[in-house]
C-alpha cells in the first residue's frame, strides 16, 4: 500500500503568502518560555515583532503577557544589534527581577548576523552581580525558516540543554507534550499523579496562561515548570514526548537522549482512544502500576458515546488543518469514530506528514486522504470546494472557508480569536476525545437541523 497523495501548493509564477497556514518561529518560542518559571520571553529584533506576537498570544489566551524587545531601528540594521540587547536585558532584570529570560532571534538579526550567544557571554563578563544574575537562554528562531512548531521545540530544548545536569538517578518522568493547551497541561498532572508518579512536564503553561483575575498585576505570573526540576531531568527514569513528525528534528527528548541516555518514548499525541491507549499503556510500565478505574470508566464511557452517536458522524467528511502533530492526532481520532478526512493540511514542512497521515489511518481507512505540507489558505481554498466537505477541523483561521462553504468549523488548537476559551480546550486522553466527540456529533446534529425544512426539535 502506498502512502497518501501529497498534493503540493500551486505553484504561482510569483512567490508570495496569502494566508499561512503556520505562525512564526519566535511565537513558538515565546510560547515555550511562557511556560517556564519566573521566565521573560525577550525578542532581539524590532518593536514591531514583540507587539505582534502579543497581541496574537492574549487575543487566544485572553490573559495580559509581556515580551521584551531589544527594539532595533534602522541604523541596527547597519551597525548590529548588540548595545540595544545588552541595555534591554539591563533593563528587564532590573524591572522584573527575572530568574530566567529566554532570548529568541528574529528576521532582522538573523540577516544582519548578530551573534546572540556571544553577546550574551560579552554581558555576563561585563555585568557586575550580586549572584541574583538570571539565566540567559538564547535560540536561533529566524521567522522566514520553519513555522511556530519548530521555534517551540527549538527552545525546549535550548532551556534543557542550558540548565540540565547530570543528576542523580530517580523515579520521575519527564512529559515533553509539544504545544498543547494550559487545559491539557492540567489533565496530564492529574493523570501521572494518579499513577503515583512525579513528572516534570515542560513547558507548563496551565497558570501561565491561563491564570486566575487578580487585584495587582503581577509583572511574571506564577506557575510554569520549576527550573529546579528542569535541572533534574537527565536523571529521570524515561521522557515521554508527544509527537509523530519530529523524529527528524533535533528536541530537547533526543538530546537527553544523547547526553545522559534518558530514556525516551516518542508517542503521538493523545487524542483519541488508540493514541490514548498507547500513552496509558507506557504510564503502566513505568509505574508498575494499572490504569486507575477512573480512566477506564471515561474510556468505557466515551466507547458508549461513540456507538450513541455514529449515526450523526459515520460518512461525513472533513478537512483537517494546522500544526502538523495535531493534523495527525485528530486525523486519528476521525477515523476512529467513522469520519473521513478528506484533506490534511499543514503549514509545516517535516517531511513526514503525509508517512505519518498514512500510520494513523490504513488500518481503520480504505480512502487515502489527500495530504498538503507547507500549506497556504489560498491552496486550501482552492481545493475544499470539489472535495464537499461537511466539517472543517482547525484553528479560526479557517473560518472564511466555513463561512463561505456554509459548513461547521470545529475550532481546536491555536489560535482561535474569534471565540473564548481556546485556552480550555481538552483535547488529549478520553476525557478530551470526549467532548470533541460531542462537540463534533452536535455540530453534525445542528448542520442536518438548521436544513432542515421544517426545523425539527427532536432527533
Amino acid at each position: 500500500m502506498e502512502g497518501p497523495v501529497v498534493k503540493k501548493p500551486v505553484e504561482p509564477a510569483y512567490v508570495s503568502t496569502t494566508n499561512a497556514c503556520k505562525l512564526c518561529r519566535p511565537i513558538g518560542a515565546c510560547l515555550a518560555f511562557k511556560g517556564i518559571e519566573g521566565t521573560v520571553p525577550f525578542l532581539h529584533g524590532s518593536q514591531g515583532c514583540a507587539t505582534y506576537m502579543r497581541r496574537y498570544i492574549i487575543s487566544h489566551f485572553n490573559e495580559p503577557i509581556d515580551i521584551a524587545s531589544s527594539s532595533l531601528g534602522e541604523k541596527h540594521a547597519v551597525y548590529g544589534g548588540q548595545a540595544n540587547l545588552k541595555l534591554g536585558l539591563v533593563n528587564v532584570i532590573g524591572k522584573y527581577r527575572p530568574r530566567m529570560i529566554g532570548i529568541a532571534s528574529t528576521c532582522l538579526t538573523e540577516t544582519i548576523g548578530d551573534d546572540v550567544p556571544r553577546i550574551i557571554k560579552d554581558f555576563l563578563e561585563e555585568t557586575r552581580t550580586d549572584g541574583n544574575m538570571p539565566v540567559l537562554v538564547p535560540v536561533s528562531t529566524p521567522s522566514y525558516a520553519g513555522t511556530h512548531m519548530e521555534g517551540f521545540h527549538g527552545a525546549v530544548r535550548a532551556v534543557v540543554e542550558n540548565l540540565a545536569i547530570q543528576p542523580t538517578h530517580h523515579d520521575g518522568i519527564n512529559i515533553l507534550p509539544g504545544f498543547v493547551s494550559p487545559a491539557d497541561i492540567r489533565h496530564l498532572a492529574e493523570i501521572t499523579d494518579d499513577f503515583g508518579m512525579t513528572a516534570t512536564i515542560l513547558p507548563d503553561i496551565s497558570e501561565t496562561l491561563d491564570g486566575p483575575a487578580m487585584n495587582e498585576y503581577p509583572l511574571i505570573p506564577r506557575g510554569g515548570t520549576p527550573i529546579s526540576s528542569i535541572r533534574l531531568m537527565g536523571g529521570a527514569k524515561a521522557t515521554l514526548e508527544f509527537g509523530r513528525t519530529i523524529s527528524s528534528i533535533p528536541t530537547a527528548g533526543a538530546w537527553l537522549e544523547e547526553t545522559y541516555k534518558t530514556r525516551r518514548y516518542l508517542l503521538g499525541l493523545p487524542i483519541g482512544i488508540r493514541e490514548t491507549d498507547r500513552l496509558f499503556a507506557v504510564l503502566e510500565t513505568l509505574s508498575g502500576k494499572k490504569t486507575p478505574r477512573k480512566y477506564i470508566g471515561e474510556r468505557e464511557r466515551l466507547i458508549d458515546s461513540l456507538v450513541d452517536g455514529h449515526k450523526y458522524v459515520f460518512g461525513k467528511r472533513a478537512i483537517i488543518y494546522g500544526e502538523e502533530d495535531l493534523v495527525v492526532a485528530l486525523t486519528a481520532f476521525m477515523v476512529e469514530i467513522g469520519i473521513k478526512p478528506v484533506f490534511c493540511a499543514s503549514g509545516g514542512k517535516s517531511g513526514l506528514f503525509g508517512k505519518a497521515i498514512k500510520a494513523v489511518t490504513q488500518d481503520l481507512y480504505q480512502d487515502e486522504p489527500m495530504v498538503m505540507e507547507g500549506a497556504d489558505f489560498f491552496d486550501i481554498a482552492q481545493e475544499v470546494e470539489s472535495l464537499s466537505p461537511d466539517l472543517l477541523i482547525g484553528h479560526s483561521k479557517g473560518y472564511s472557508i466555513s463561512r463561505k462553504l456554509g459548513i461547521p468549523l470545529i475550532r481546536v488548537g491555536f489560535p482561535i480569536h474569534d471565540r473564548i476559551g481556546g485556552q480550555r480546550i481538552l483535547h488529549i486522553g478520553y476525557r478530551g476525545a470526549q467532548g470533541l466527540f460531542d462537540l463534533i456529533a452536535n455540530a453534525m446534529i445542528q448542520a442536518k437541523q438548521d436544513g432542515s425544512p421544517v426545523g425539527y426539535g427532536y432527533m
